[in-house]
């Protein structure tokens, strides 16, 4: 059924071709057409990219955020475009028409689009349910996510890596028709910027992840109606029914292969290491993110098209150079990123507009990521020209070309954030990429093989002398690459207006986060991620610290076990072991060099908790942890990183709460972090009402900096939360609470009035505030957008009275004798 409905069009013989019309010839049919194709396969770049994003982002709230989790991911999505590309040619025969099959192949993506968008919330619970008996850490549970990532991902990309391969049967193996591969791969790159950036800054942060699947399903329908008119109105060429007999690759073909894919696997690695390090500079915003890969993709694309216009070049030549030249274009990235970008007198807090910004860090990218993505995506399409035989099937050859290349970058991105990373720092690791760079070159450029038979000596030497004058360029490169300042690991995008930094303790580069430690010169020890203060020992983050876990372990009236997401500087989950009836504490951590590193610098802070036998570190995504374990907790309490960084949404949203709540045992308490420092009214709320509509009964608690609102704490329960003053004032006066009251005075509070104090209001008060606000689900991720507009705000003391206007006296709260009442009362209104 599915051969009729590609059909064959009346076929006759043309120079040992196929012709499907008599009227044209391939070649002026190809170029009278091509720029609508370009135009199809720009419309098919633009949904492949919606997809991307949208597919791993779901799949991130089943199978985690951390490193591993995404490299499952991206492996198994980069994968399977690798094998369509490599099984087209060897499973679909020569001879059905290619704009026919490609309409076919786009209109399958686009079934496959809508069957994801609703298989993922399915796989999700199938996956739940499967992990909770299976050890989440273990290969066992990396295989489960594989096959849960396998089942939704592989079918759609195995459609989109034909594409190429199928277009590709329209043209000859020849000069002309592999330059229009090569354009043909730069239009889809330049519909991939296209989509990248609607998703990033319209579809996504206006609507949700539906609105932006049914969009690229149009876009994918929209292609194959168009692609099967096209088929019907032009002459197209196609193979025969007999294909050519393969030709066995010698060392020439294979090292292209090589070349192509060590091409590749730079280019992803660089991704990895270089999104690392300007998310840093920039602020890790889903913005941010859209316009690095947008950039990325830009110079891939154009390089691409200025690799098709090279006709007077040797192709096997100019693509060895174009790999040695990118060596340079990474020292230069390297050099840029470390003494260049850091300096740059850019103050992001000097405008509120994020759209200015936005044009500054656009810039920024292009200054570090331009030189090198425009030499890689140069090298693809040399590498279709340096690899292209007579009578080859161009499928094959497209095919072959666009799977090395993938297999390279699947291997460059699992490897560079798994292990160069890791074990290197970025500075190494941007060295091993002006290595293999270097490496790729000289595969390319050797005179060995048939290649270089029939040249004289003397060509021979002089090739060998200017490979050894290049190699020992590159090493010299890599030995310039430099660390990136302490300073800019630590403060990030405040690095230029940072003027007294203090000194270096600690700096660590692991899988999932960069940690830096640092004092002040007044003595204040600061702890750092991924270019943010996350804690320290400063009075007002003491308090913080120390309220996330000392007020549910009072309200709750006995805790024995607290789950406590994110370590941090470890003075939270610190707070629970001076509890005398706590018995069982677990953290979940995604990055495991910040436990080491928080103890060694925060012990005394932080009780020691890493090394109290009630303590179990779990390294996973909190998430993830929460939805895949059976256990339940007395109080669960999350301080995660700032809701505008990319991907912690997630740990906000409605859906998060509910697995939350469905993991308390009776009685239990949870409490979240929630920042009114960079952030604006409109992420506050969202935050707050996503919280409360999963909470009803929650309350606001205040941790206020010289006297302003800065942030707070919310707390809820499933049902009513009662706090009795006086039974709570004698437990903090009961001998065996006497490290309790001593944790909570060197946090200046004093006693259980102070506490309770910092009362701000509850969900009831707060209703005319937050009506309106945005709900944060899974589907939207709403916060991330709004979050992300709102970072360059300074405001926590607007916000703050904001909430403190409505706040009453909660009655149905506190009880406990007219005195103590009183008391608190009068002490709520001085804050």
């Amino acid at each position: 059924m599915l051969t009729r409905w590609w059909g064959r069009a009346p076929q006759v013989r043309y120079h040992g071709r196929l012709a499907v019309n008599h009227s044209e010839t391939p070649a002026p049919a190809l170029r009278r057409y091509f720029p609508l194709l370009a135009a199809l396969f720009a419309a098919s770049g633009c949904a492949a990219l919606i997809y991307e994003i949208v597919w791993l982002q779901l799949l991130q709230l089943a199978i985690g955020s951390s490193a591993v989790s995404l490299g499952v991911l991206l492996g198994t999505y980069m994968g399977g475009m690798c094998l369509g590309s490599i099984l087209f040619a060897r499973v679909v025969r020569p001879g059905r028409h290619p704009l026919r099959v490609y309409a076919a192949l786009e209109l399958g993506i686009g079934i496959f689009g809508l069957l994801v968008l609703w298989a993922i919330p399915l796989v999700d619970r199938l996956y739940a349910a499967l992990a909770v008996h299976i050890l989440p850490g273990g290969f066992s549970g990396i295989l489960l996510r594989a096959v849960a990532a396998a089942v939704c991902l592989i079918p759609p990309t195995l459609l989109m890596g034909a594409s190429l391969p199928a277009v590709a049967r329209w043209v000859e193996a020849d000069a002309e028709g592999v330059a229009s591969m090569g354009r043909l791969y730069g239009a889809n790159i330049a519909g991939a910027i296209a989509g990248c950036l609607a998703a990033g800054f319209y579809l996504l942060r206006v609507f949700d992840m539906r609105t932006a699947t049914y969009t690229a399903v149009a876009v994918n329908f929209a292609v194959a109606v168009a692609a099967w008119a096209l088929a019907r109105r032009a002459g197209l060429a196609a193979h025969g029914a007999a294909p050519p007999v393969p030709q066995t690759a010698g060392f020439g073909a294979w090292s292209v292969y090589l070349t192509i894919g060590l091409s590749g696997m730079c280019a992803l690695g660089a991704e990895v290491v270089w999104t690392r390090l300007l998310s840093l500079m920039l602020g890790a915003t889903t913005y941010t993110f859209s316009i690095i890969l947008a950039v990325l993709l830009l110079g891939m694309g154009l390089g691409s098209a200025a690799g098709a216009r090279l006709k007077q070049f040797d192709a096997r030549a100019a693509l060895g150079w174009s790999q040695m030249l990118a060596a340079a274009a990474v020292a230069w990235a390297a050099f840029t990123l470390a003494d260049s970008l850091p300096y740059w007198p850019v103050d992001p807090l000097l405008s509120t507009n994020p759209w200015f910004n936005f044009q500054i860090d656009l810039m920024r990218c292009l200054w570090v990521v331009f030189p090198a993505s425009w030499l890689w995506g140069a090298s693809f399409t040399l590498a279709l020209k340096a690899a292209a035989r007579p009578e080859q099937d161009p499928s094959r050859l497209a095919g072959g070309i666009y799977a090395a290349n993938t297999v390279g970058a699947i291997a460059g991105a699992l490897g560079f954030s798994l292990i160069f990373i890791p074990w290197l720092g970025t500075r190494g690791a941007q060295q091993v990429l002006i290595g293999l760079s270097a490496l790729a070159g000289i595969v390319m450029l050797a005179p060995l093989g048939k290649t270089a038979a029939g040249w004289p000596a003397r060509k021979v030497a002089f090739r060998i002398a200017e490979i050894a004058v290049a190699a020992f360029a590159a090493v010299l490169l890599a030995q310039t690459a430099a660390e990136i300042p302490w300073v800019a690991l630590a403060y990030g995008r405040r690095t230029i207006t940072t003027t007294a930094p203090g000194k270096l303790l600690y700096r660590g580069e692991g899988m999932n986060s960069s940690v830096v430690v640092s004092q002040l010169d007044s003595g204040q020890v600061y702890f750092h991620v991924s270019g943010k203060v996350e804690a320290s020992t400063e009075p007002f983050d003491m308090r913080l610290q120390r309220m996330l876990g000392h007020l549910p372990a009072l309200v709750h009236p006995g805790p024995r076990s607290v789950l406590i997401v994110g370590f941090g500087a470890g003075v939270t989950a610190g707070a629970f072991v001076v509890h005398p009836e706590m018995q069982h504490i677990v953290i979940c951590e995604i990055e495991p060099l910040i436990p080491p590193a928080s103890t060694r610098y925060f012990a005394k802070e932080n009780h020691n908790v890493l090394h109290d036998p009630r303590t179990h570190i779990i390294y996973d995504d909190a998430r993830h942890f929460i939805l895949t374990t059976p256990e339940k907790f007395d109080i669960i309490t999350s301080d995660p990183i700032h809701p505008w960084v990319k991907g912690t949404a997630t740990l906000y949203s409605k859906e998060y709460f509910e697995i939350v709540k469905s993991h308390l045992n009776p009685g239990g308490v949870v409490t979240q972090w929630v920042p009114l420092y960079e952030s604006d009214p409109e992420t506050v709320q969202s935050e707050l009402a996503t919280f409360f509509d999963v909470f009803p009964n929650g309350t606001v608690w205040a941790n206020n900096n010289n006297g302003q609102g800065y942030d707070v704490v919310l707390l809820g329960q499933a049902g009513e939360t009662h706090i009795d003053v006086d039974q709570l004032d004698a437990r903090l006066n009961r001998p065996d609470h006497a490290r309790v009251l001593q944790s909570l005075q060197e946090a200046g509070l004093q006693n259980a009035i102070d506490l309770l104090a910092n009362y701000y209001g509850s969900a009831k008060d707060l209703r005319p505030w937050l009506n309106g606000a945005a709900i944060n689900q899974d589907m939207s991720l709403r916060l991330q957008y709004l979050a992300g507009m709102g970072v360059n705000f300074n405001n926590a003391p607007l916000i703050g009275s904001d909430i403190r206007h409505f706040r009453r006296f909660p009655h149905d709260l506190f009880t406990g004798s007219q005195e103590r009442l009183s008391q608190l009362r009068v002490a709520i209104e001085q804050r």
